[in-house]
């Protein structure tokens, strides 16, 4: 009687399968993404500074320069790559970024030189901009119109979860067995999950199945766009809206940044262990898996660039708090109110993008965003530790990005979408 309980579940279960539209599994497949090539590596590196300066000796400023070093490099590029994803499609693109992020990583193991380290990160950052955010938000954006919100936010749990996992991984590898075989192990992890993913589960778009957007045949009136609405990159530069999601996603990002890079170190600087600031670190992040869900609940249903500029004031109002971290109450309250609305750091962008630009040229569009974005996420970083090694303190570092995040906000709150000229304000 069980087993043949169990059967018919397992029927009902391969039958809810079959069904399931295939934009899901593309779904789950870039929350994969997100988890491995940008959750573990972005939020997992921060926690390696400790020992790249006790054990190589390394300054503040050095360890997060490698970063910033790496995009400032590769930023000339970053346009050749969106046409890339526009042309070839995210799939095979995925592949050869997924090799990019994984290799540096294995080869920081065995890193002994400042110039090695900036070298292995310049290759980290190729790897990250082909497998990381730009690509996974073309793909979603791809395959769905009508459920975008929802479907990104669910992607981007990933990347969520991945900053929560990260810290304690990171933190536990490199108590077992040394950060340089956390570093390779790492490495190899994401090698081998991430490439068959790409592989065999990922497609760049639903036509390559015969299939479309959301799995239902789109009208202007409920895809809210029609080919008129779709510019080419050069319409989009020419744009107030262009420049203003720029820099108001890169002044915020570039907070988000430097909170998440200096993070760990500022709370030993506070009189906190290392796996005390891991914790609280997982803890923000976590508060960030929330705001993901409340943000893809939210941007299907209200105005999408209010709610963008919302999270991204909410997100630098919490930061003064950092002036009182040595309150455990006032650490973890910031930990808990930034981390939620961290939680529409990147998650918002490509669809308020695709909302004024539509999909013709998100790619390209996306890949300029992203590359300021980048920039002023590990720049940041950068001025704090110089701020740092030349006050002995954070507090002029904290200022500086609480207003950069209120500025952000504001930029993003004057964006003119579509449905705003309609006068459809919500």
């Amino acid at each position: 009687m069980g087993l043949n309980l169990l059967a018919k579940y397992f029927q009902k279960l391969i039958a809810w399968i079959k069904r399931l539209f295939y934009g899901w599994w593309v779904v789950l497949a870039a929350f994969l993404n997100l988890f491995f090539a940008v959750g573990l590596v972005f939020y997992g590196l921060p926690v390696f500074y400790t020992s790249l300066v006790d054990s190589l000796h390394f300054t503040r400023s050095q360890v997060a320069q490698g970063m910033f070093l790496g995009f400032v490099i590769v930023a000339p590029a970053f346009g050749f790559m969106g046409a890339l994803i526009d042309r070839v499609g995210a799939r095979r693109v995925l592949r050869v970024g997924i090799v990019m992020v994984a290799l540096p990583l294995v080869l920081m193991a065995w890193m002994t030189r400042l110039w090695e380290y900036y070298a292995l990160c310049i290759v980290e950052v190729v790897g990250y901009v082909l497998a990381g955010p730009i690509s996974n938000q073309v793909l979603v954006s791809n395959w769905f119109r009508v459920k975008r919100g929802r479907a990104m936010g669910y992607a981007y749990l990933g990347l969520g979860l991945g900053g929560v996992a990260a810290p304690i991984l990171a933190a536990y590898l490199i108590r077992w067995r040394g950060w340089r075989w956390a570093f390779a192990i790492i490495g190899v992890l994401i090698g081998l999950v991430l490439f068959p993913i790409a592989q065999w589960l990922t497609r760049s778009a639903p036509g390559e199945m015969g299939l479309v957007a959301d799995g239902v045949a789109p009208t202007p009136a409920v895809a809210g766009e029609t080919p008129a609405s779709s510019f080419s990159l050069g319409a989009a530069v020419r744009t107030a809206n262009f420049w203003l999601i720029l820099a108001g996603s890169t002044l915020t990002i570039g907070a988000i940044g430097t909170v998440i890079q200096q993070f760990v170190l500022f709370l030993r600087d506070t009189g906190y262990t290392t796996v005390q600031a891991s914790h609280v670190s997982s803890g923000l992040l976590f508060a960030g898996l929330v705001g993901r869900v409340a943000v893809g609940y939210l941007v299907d249903r209200y105005n999408k660039k209010n709610i963008m500029a919302l999270f991204y004031l909410l997100l630098a109002l919490a930061i003064p708090l950092l002036f009182l971290a040595r309150q455990p109450a006032a650490l973890w309250g910031f930990a808990l109110i930034f981390g939620f609305a961290m939680g529409a750091d990147y998650l918002l962008i490509p669809i308020v993008t695709a909302e004024c630009f539509g999909l013709a040229a998100l790619g390209k569009l996306l890949s300029l965003i992203i590359m300021a974005d980048s920039l002023g996420q590990f720049f940041g970083p950068v001025l704090a530790g110089r701020i740092f090694e030349a006050t002995h303190s954070y507090d002029l570092a904290w200022s500086i990005i609480a207003t950069a995040g209120v500025l952000g906000a504001t930029a993003i709150y004057a964006v003119r979408t579509p449905r705003t000229a309609a006068g459809n304000n919500n």
